[in-house]
């Protein structure tokens, strides 16, 4: 009866969203900032506590090693539990592991508490997109994925600057007291608002694994991996592009990345919108789209007025693929979605760590930073090619 009730409810109010979507979404916020907080706070965390800035990175290094390997791994070990309580309890995990980073009295407490809040990233992302799907009918599924995911791109316009300026105003701790606060209040909000969604089939861990046999999810992973990848050549570095090509003053590219952040917020709703309608259709045509921009960013870099427009359209289809690689995985994982889900989560920040990585290696290289946008747009075409190939055998998967 439950079950009926939610679809009756879903088919009567096709105009909005269950509002436990929405809870997904400061969920999703509180995590999208305390993921990207430290990479602003990172000197004051380094004098703090007596360690040099490369060892301080290490936090965001080993964030991201945490969400590629630890999310897929809890999510097979809690794949019997309910969703709600599931959420609940990821949300408790992350609140306890944002205390202990406010309260860290040295570098390998708060290297711990980093590592069991990446955690909690994964999962969440992964089961929580598999909850959105469930709490809308079949047509607004990648939409109601894409809101939740709005959580992560309002953490980079609103969440991480204004965490940094607590952080560098009232002491880097206080950023983390304030994310803690956060996810305390998307705590309550989750056991209040989000409902007990029946088991359809009984999950196994022998089942979840064996979507790691299916040649489709394995593509979807490789499309997510280079399809978003290309963004980071270019996202890592944008601050010098910025500043030592377009001959932006350091104080405007944070206005400029607000820009680029509101044209994520825009490229997510309009990804799942496209999503929903035709969904391998519109990740080979949005792909395409980045690979024209980055062509484009070769020649507007040197510009003020074009790199604005730039940054801003390129925000816009950069972040409506997520939405698209999301729901593909769990369109190709139906049987057992919550370990391909948080997967694919990981393959978006191995996508970012490897794009970094490169552009990393491009800018000790003679190419130096005016070749960044060359490098994204190979690493996205090899994402395009692998869509390609994935639709080629949509008739026999």
């Amino acid at each position: 009866m439950k079950a009926q009730s939610i679809t009756f409810n879903q088919e009567q109010s096709k105009a909005r969203f269950p509002i436990a979507i929405y809870i997904l979404m400061v969920s999703a916020f509180a995590i999208g900032t305390t993921e990207f907080v430290i990479m602003g706070i990172l000197p004051d965390v380094a004098a703090d506590l007596g360690v040099s800035i490369s060892k301080a990175g290490m936090l965001v290094s080993v964030y991201a090693l945490g969400v590629a390997i630890g999310g897929p791994l809890l999510t097979v070990l809690t794949v019997r539990m309910p969703r709600k309580i599931l959420l609940i309890l990821l949300m408790s995990l992350f609140v306890v592991a944002n205390v202990l980073s406010a309260n860290a009295s040295n570098y390998s407490t708060l290297l711990i508490a980093r590592i069991l809040s990446s955690f909690t990233h994964g999962t969440l992302f992964g089961v929580g997109s598999v909850v959105a799907a469930r709490l809308v009918s079949p047509d607004r599924q990648a939409s109601a994925i894409a809101m939740m995911f709005i959580g992560v791109t309002l953490a980079n316009i609103l969440g991480v600057p204004l965490g940094t300026f607590i952080g560098h105003d009232y002491g880097w701790r206080s950023a983390f007291w304030v994310v803690a606060s956060l996810g305390a209040i998307s705590l309550i909000a989750l056991a209040v608002y989000v409902p007990k969604l029946p088991n359809h089939e009984i999950p196994s861990f022998r089942k979840e694994i064996s979507v790691l046999r299916q040649p489709q999810v394995l593509l979807t992973l490789l499309m997510t991996v280079f399809g978003f990848g290309g963004v980071f050549v270019i996202f890592t570095y944008i601050s010098p592009m910025l500043t030592d090509i377009t001959g932006f003053h350091q104080d405007s590219v944070t206005l400029l990345l607000l820009l680029f952040g509101a044209g994520l917020t825009i490229g997510n709703i309009v990804g799942g919108k496209l999503s929903d309608w035709k969904l391998l259709p519109s990740l080979v045509g949005i792909l395409v789209i980045l690979l024209m921009i980055y062509g484009l960013f070769t020649f507007t870099v040197h510009n003020k007025l074009a790199a604005a427009i730039t940054i801003f359209v390129w925000g816009i289809a950069a972040f409506a693929t997520v939405p698209g690689f999301q729901m593909r995985v769990l369109e190709k994982a139906k049987s057992a979605p919550n370990l391909a889900s948080t997967l694919n989560i990981g393959a978006f920040n191995l996508g970012g760590a490897v794009g970094a990585w490169l552009g990393g290696m491009v800018l000790d290289s003679p190419l130096g930073l005016q070749a960044l946008p060359w490098v994204a747009a190979v690493v996205t075409l090899i994402g395009l090619i692998v869509t390609l190939w994935s639709r080629s055998l949509k008739s026999s998967s």
